[in-house]
């Protein structure tokens, strides 16, 4: 079971590689708001790792999953908001 785990990860991290090397820089803003909601269910497969106890080397990845996560998510609200501030109207 583990082999096939690790096997999905780097197949995902391929395939996000190869992903965000083929998107326009135009794009990658508001790609970053979709983005965003799939790092919360990031976050929610993080706890879920974390909590499982299978171990001190398990839970100390889904500990480090959780924080990594929480950083990304967290960090991508704040650039698309400051995207967004980038084309409101002054207040006078």
């Amino acid at each position: 079971m583990s082999i096939l785990l690790v096997f999905v990860f780097v197949l995902a991290v391929f395939l996000g590689l190869e992903l965000i090397t083929k998107v326009p820089s135009q794009l990658h803003t508001p790609l970053m708001s979709g983005a965003n909601a799939i790092s919360g269910i990031t976050v929610v497969g993080a706890l879920v790792v974390a909590g499982e106890g299978l171990g001190g080397f398990a839970t100390a990845l889904g500990v480090l999953a959780v924080a990594f996560a929480t950083v990304n998510v967290v960090g991508g609200y704040l650039v698309t908001d400051k995207m967004l501030a980038m084309f409101r109207r002054g207040k006078g």
